[in-house]
């Protein structure tokens, strides 16, 4: 079982930056990607961008050149550094990780860019 803890959300005005963190832990497990996702209201959840383990990443072309994901393989932990933040960014990012067997998500946290 894979627990995941996210932080660093909150309100930015456009044009802002923010950095997103997610730890992982439990026991028994390895991790072949994390990454982030995120939910507007209304709208269906997608992908932003995501680490494998060997180093690859997938970026939404929406963020393309203002998003950046990390990942800090011994401390289980992905980063996302989000810069030239603008309202549509506007939503809950939730963290993910899969494993062999499985696919786990964390409980979100919300990012609004609003002046």
């Amino acid at each position: 079982q894979v627990q995941l803890v996210e932080s660093g959300g909150g309100l930015v005005q456009p044009g802002g930056s923010l950095r997103l963190s997610c730890a992982a832990s439990g026991s028994g497990f390895t991790i072949l990607a994390m990454g982030w996702y995120r939910q507007a209201p209304g709208k269906q959840r997608e992908l932003v961008a995501r680490m494998h383990s060997g180093g690859s990443t997938n970026t939404a072309d929406s963020v393309k050149g203002r998003f950046t994901v990390s990942r800090d393989i011994v401390k289980n932990t992905v980063y996302l550094q989000m810069n030239s933040l603008k309202p549509e960014d506007t939503a809950v990012y939730y963290c993910n990780a899969d494993t062999l067997v499985n696919h786990y998500w964390g409980q979100g946290t919300q990012v609004t860019v609003s002046s």
